[in-house]
């Protein structure tokens, strides 16, 4: 196999599901699509009728990372790229070819992301710095304050204009283009952290070996629904998540990615960008 993809499945709404489903697989004849599935009952297993997909109940919630890492572990070896993708995105079939052709003609890019829309054509900035704790403070609790903006201008590069091409050091798991060689060396997704932050520790942990790239040259729509502002239990494991995050990488004192992030602002500062 060339190419693989994973859809991660927890109660989720079934059409919009489906249509996830069929943008994956009319974007590529030949992609394998699992599709694995947290939830309490199989309700899902009916969209998985073609012979490209491989459905995995597990009849319990293992959180996001750790159920992708069951297709992962299955394709290491065999695929040489493969897909994270959310169950709340969909897209023209031009976009998993363009993205392909751009991996194969740059191969020291590990991870990419394409341009994300919400359904309305809206952007969403979805490349980031790597956060800070009061980033993510911030954006959780007092987002409502306008004088907080310029910390979500920052670290959101906002600045970029999101129009190019661009090296980010953590692009959303929403939908995660990964060369397989890249995952061998870094590892797959951290188990400990249920939800929410595992593609931050993910897209790091690629950025120190490759570049980690956004292309905006295609686009998706993703619904983008922030349970966590909605639901109690989501919004714990969101904060939960950042504090499995930055006991591993290190609250105020984080030398790497101090080091990431003035990098990346140095060099769009360079460029007129900043």
């Amino acid at each position: 196999m060339n190419l693989t993809a994973s859809i991660v499945v927890y109660k989720n709404n079934l059409p919009i599901l489906e249509n996830t489903i069929n943008s994956c697989l009319k974007s590529y004849h030949d992609i394998h699509l699992y599709v694995i599935d947290n939830s309490p009952e199989d309700h899902a297993r009916v969209l998985c009728k073609d012979s490209r997909i491989s459905y995995i109940f597990n009849g319990r919630n293992l959180g996001f990372g750790a159920a992708h890492n069951i297709a992962l572990r299955e394709v290491l070896y065999t695929s040489k790229y493969h897909i994270v993708v959310n169950p709340d995105v969909y897209f023209n079939k031009e976009v998993i070819p363009e993205m392909h052709k751009f991996m194969e003609t740059n191969p020291d890019i590990g991870l990419s992301m394409p341009k994300v829309l919400y359904p309305n054509g809206a952007l969403q900035h979805l490349c980031k710095l790597l956060p800070k704790p009061h980033n993510l403070i911030y954006r959780r609790f007092l987002s409502f304050y306008r004088a907080f903006e310029k910390y979500d201008h920052l670290y959101e590069m906002r600045f970029t204009g999101y129009d190019q091409v661009m090296d980010v050091p953590f692009l959303s798991g929403c939908f995660m283009f990964l060369r397989t060689a890249a995952l061998k060396n870094t590892g797959l997704f951290d188990e400990k952290i249920f939800l929410y932050t595992e593609d931050i520790d993910l897209s790091r942990r690629i950025h120190r070996s490759y570049r980690t790239v956004f292309f905006p040259e295609v686009s998706i729509y993703h619904y983008h629904e922030k349970g966590s502002y909605k639901k109690i239990h989501l919004l714990l494991y969101n904060i939960q998540s950042a504090v499995n995050y930055f006991n591993k990488w290190g609250w105020f004192i984080d030398k790497e990615r101090d080091e990431i992030n003035k990098k990346i602002l140095v060099n769009y500062l360079a460029n007129g960008r900043f």
